[in-house]
């Protein structure tokens, strides 16, 4: 029975690249399917975070490079200032999506600010990393620039409004919602959950009756 499991994350949030570790333990093994889903944390003309704040080097001293460290994940608070804003890589995320490589951009945009501190809100940087996926890179640029995208990155962002996203990552796993970086085990539980509802419902099968269907 499979289990579909849809993930909003954001490339500038350090939580979305930490927690594919503990989802890849969680499905392995499983007949589950993923879908990473668009979601800007602060969308133009909000403006973004600055590294050499307070509140960022607060929270990464603190918090990720503890959490990275014990879950040995190379990751670094990238030196682009201001951050860079996502919607363009998002846009690039909608056709890397059609040419079926969704998750492999994903993750290499995820690393790319995280690991090599590259600036994702920079069209050449990301015409350089769609071409390191095989993706048509030519094609790419001129999709961005045309904004030949920016329709479908809309509609998932209205999904995600629909869902009330308001934190990344937020994963939905039936009907379980898990807010947050998810634990292996607790990502387990919530995929038996969703199996055990989907064998329910097709033992009792699908009927109507006088009330309805």
């Amino acid at each position: 029975m499979t289990v579909h499991i849809k993930i909003w994350s954001d490339y500038v949030c350090p939580f979305c690249l930490l927690a594919k570790q503990p989802i890849a333990e969680a499905v392995a093994g499983r007949d589950v399917v993923v879908e990473w889903m668009p979601f800007e944390l602060r969308p133009e003309p909000a403006p973004t975070l600055r590294p050499e704040g307070d509140y960022l080097r607060s929270i990464w001293s603190q918090v990720v490079y503890p959490m990275a460290r014990t879950m040995g994940v190379d990751i670094r608070l990238p030196d682009v200032s201001p951050q860079p804003y996502t919607r363009l890589a998002f846009e690039g995320y909608q056709f890397a999506k059609e040419h079926g490589l969704a998750e492999a951009y994903n993750d290499r945009l995820l690393r790319a600010f995280f690991e090599d501190g590259a600036d994702i809100g920079d069209l050449a940087v990301l015409e350089r990393l769609a071409d390191e996926l095989t993706l048509p890179a030519a094609d790419y640029r001129a999709a961005l620039e045309q904004g030949s995208y920016a329709g479908a990155h809309a509609a998932a962002l209205a999904e995600a409004a629909a869902y009330r996203i308001s934190v990344v990552p937020t994963l939905l796993v039936g009907d379980a919602r898990i807010e947050g970086m998810p634990k292996a085990d607790a990502l387990r539980e919530a995929i038996d959950s969703a199996e055990a509802k989907e064998t329910d419902l097709l033992r009792r099968g699908l009927a109507c009756s006088i009330d309805g269907c």
